[in-house]
């Protein structure tokens, strides 16, 4: 007598699925584990005194570090990163290049979020013209981001985009520029600078995990319940003819 009979359809599909969904768990546990990481060095960052944009430029990990600067912002090159939001209100985010007066390097610095109720009328925002001190921080986004089109070439600012790319402006400008986006810490040049370090926390990537394992869980149970199930119902139909046989 066979004591586990699921079938084949049955088999293939556990076969093809389950290595799937378990895969998909360790996936999440290890992107988890990527952003506690990323979390922790971002709070020791952070914690650090800035740096001076010299120092920068010889740093080999510059990701979430701090930065004093001293110079002015170039209000006739605005970028507006649209998409964001802040407690459910459309808006975007007001990112200018600043030219470090130390070291004359360029710097993309984004001075926070504010909103765009009405699409009919421009973002408002001014520029101080005098030479500020700020501290900002480098934010390096974690993963790739990726885009259906690039954003179109425009002769008209402030220009209105969907990814910051720091390289292709100063290409644009013909400007020797610091590579990646700084953000600013709160301060009289600075919008709402309340930043997210990642989109998604830790905690969400243990509770995908959980589901992902639930699932393949489940499956692996049913497959064994229709095994067993199958087989019992053969074992009765056998014994059926037998007996009507003799």
């Amino acid at each position: 007598m066979k004591r586990f009979s699921p079938g084949v359809i049955p088999t293939v599909v556990v076969a093809l699925l389950l290595p799937l969904l378990v895969s998909l768990g360790f996936w999440q546990l290890s992107r988890g584990a990527e952003k506690t990481a990323l979390l922790a060095s971002y709070a020791e960052r952070r914690a650090a005194e800035p740096m001076a944009s010299s120092e920068l430029l010889n740093s080999a990990d510059p990701a979430y570090r701090r930065v004093h600067l001293h110079g002015q912002f170039d209000a006739a090159h605005s970028l507006l990163l649209d998409n964001s939001q802040r407690n459910g209100k459309v808006g975007v985010e007001l990112l200018q290049p600043f030219q470090d007066q130390r070291t004359g390097l360029w710097l993309l610095v984004n001075r926070g979020w504010l909103p765009w109720p009405d699409r009919r009328v421009p973002p408002q925002f001014t520029t101080p013209s005098e030479a500020l001190n700020i501290d900002a921080w480098v934010y390096v986004a974690p993963g790739v981001t990726f885009q259906l089109h690039a954003d179109p070439v425009s002769n008209t600012w402030p220009q209105t985009i969907t990814a910051v790319e720091p390289s292709k402006l100063w290409k644009t400008l013909e400007r020797d520029g610091f590579t990646y986006e700084l953000r600013a810490e709160p301060g009289p040049a600075s919008y709402e600078a309340d930043w997210p370090v990642v989109a998604m926390g830790p905690e969400k990537h243990l509770g995908y995990a959980v589901q992902w394992f639930a699932m393949a869980t489940a499956l692996l149970g049913l497959y064994i319940y229709l095994g067993l199930h199958n087989a019992k119902e053969k074992h009765h139909g056998n014994g059926h003819e037998s007996t009507q046989h003799v």
